[in-house]
């Protein structure tokens, strides 16, 4: 049996506006396996943004609970809700959120400045491996602006990577790329997924939430539909079938 990673009951996250109460999330329940490769869908305000916050230890629930990797996250208090952030959650954003004056390998370094166990050698080898396993060797030197926006989101993908988490969270990843250059994003994730890793990717794309292995539709609050993907998208595939215009 796998293991549960990130388990979620009843879950309701409400917020104040002015006079104007909001129920983002309406009683959530939610169960996500060890190995697993799972798109949160729906349109703007169907309160997955909100899902994706709670998940990654940015924001508490307003009530329900919250598990992560077994570990309860409404016991847990902000500074150690920042620790597990770290060590457990790698983070990939539509906007890539690199420090642009610095090279990739520093990018990828950074998650890694936070774990008072990792001596400077370690940190440094750890940082190389990572962007080796996005294929970015000979890039690590290279500042943002010196990189494509396929290559930056590589950069981003190996920052979430380097702390080994038990789960890859992703908002909108493909979201600022074109079509080749998101389904090379996307034969990277389900290569990393191949080999075990669990991700949870948020996107309002119904063709992006193919090349996952289950959809998680959100609709005003509610989850109102799962299902596994019996005909999941090869993005390898699909990268052979491309025009050749869109190859240059």
């Amino acid at each position: 049996m796998k293991r549960t990673i990130i388990e979620v009951r009843d879950l309701k996250k409400v917020f104040h506006v002015g006079e104007i109460t909001v129920h983002a999330l309406k009683g959530i329940n939610l169960e996500i396996k060890e190995g697993e490769f799972v798109a949160i869908m729906g349109t703007s305000g169907s309160g997955k943004s909100t899902m994706l916050n709670v998940l990654g230890c940015l924001d508490k629930p307003t009530s329900g609970s919250y598990h992560l990797d077994g570990i309860s996250m409404g016991e847990l208090s902000k500074n150690e809700l920042a620790g597990l952030r770290n060590s457990k959650l790698g983070f990939v954003f539509q906007s890539y959120n690199l420090l642009s004056r610095t090279s990739a390998l520093e990018n990828v370094e950074l998650p890694l400045f936070y774990n008072s166990k990792v001596r400077p050698k370690e940190r440094r080898e750890r940082a190389e491996a990572a962007l080796e396993a996005v294929g970015l060797t000979d890039r690590m030197h290279h500042m943002p602006n010196q990189l494509s926006g396929g290559q930056q989101q590589r950069v981003a993908i190996a920052r979430s990577l380097v702390n080994d988490p038990v789960v890859i969270l992703a908002d909108e990843a493909t979201g600022n790329l074109d079509t080749r250059t998101s389904y090379e994003i996307m034969a990277l994730l389900q290569d990393l997924n191949s080999k075990g890793k669990t991700i949870v990717f948020v996107t309002h794309e119904p063709d992006i939430a193919k090349f996952m292995t289950r959809q998680v539709v959100f609709r005003d609050g509610h989850i109102i539909r799962e299902e596994y993907v019996t005909e999941r998208n090869n993005a390898i595939e699909l990268l052979k079938s491309l025009p050749v215009e869109e190859l240059v």
